[in-house]
Formats: C-alpha cells, structure tokens, sequence
C-alpha cells in the first residue's frame, strides 16, 4: 500500500537557481566595467567647476584642471581637451569625449560623456545633435 501526498512541493529549482545566478553574475561584471567611468565623470564635472573659479585666463583654466586631473586620477581628458568660452562676464568651461568599455570578444559599450559648468549649454548642444 502506497500513500500519495496531498501537498504539492514548492521552491525553486537548481535550475532555475543556476539561471538567477548567472543573470546576477553578468549584471555585476557590467556594473564593475561601469562604476569606474562614472566615478570618473563625476570628478571631471568637480574638476572643471574647481578650474573654473581658479583661473581667469584660459591656461590658468586649463593649468587647474589639469592638477585636479593628477590628484583624481583622471586620465579621460586633459586642460587641452576643455572648450573654455566666455559668456558676457561669465566663463563657461565644457568638455565632451567617448569612452569604449570592453565586454566580451568584439562586443563593446560606448558612452559619449558631456558636461559643462553652465548644464544648459549642455542640453543646447544635445539637442542640435
């Protein structure tokens, strides 16, 4: 005499543990390849905000950026790359560039960053692009 449960089993599979697994391990191998770009940006928007109010000329500008370049570690861009205009009384310091992560074998994440001490000279020139 067999007896036949009534309660039917619940939980998840090994399987389906596996699956969640991977899908966890990849997203986290893409936030690793990010994180150090955007860190990176974010100090390039200080560094230029910290120039800006340093200098008066454009070398005293890009001399700055270029030291708050060394202390962050940011090797993106250098003073050279700034596009430094003046605005009537008011210096507006921009800059734009591309970065390349690598993913798997030929497959890459470009991200084109771009900011600007004045955001709306940013917004402009997205938009005309």
């Amino acid at each position: 005499m067999t007896f036949r449960s009534t309660t039917k089993q619940r939980g998840v599979s090994l399987s389906g543990t596996i699956f969640v697994l991977v899908i966890l391990a990849v997203l986290a191998v893409f936030a690793m390849k990010l994180v150090p770009t955007v860190t990176e940006y974010m100090a390039i928007k200080k560094a230029i905000m910290t120039a800006k109010t340093a200098g008066t000329t454009v070398r005293e500008i890009q001399s700055s950026f270029d030291k708050q370049a060394d202390i962050n570690n940011i090797s993106a861009i250098t003073g050279q790359d700034l596009e430094i205009m003046k605005n009537g009384d008011n210096v507006v310091v921009s800059f734009a560039y591309e970065k390349k992560i690598p993913l798997v074998g030929p497959a890459s994440l470009l991200i084109e960053y771009a900011g600007s001490t004045d955001e709306s000279a940013v917004k402009k020139k997205a938009a005309a692009e």
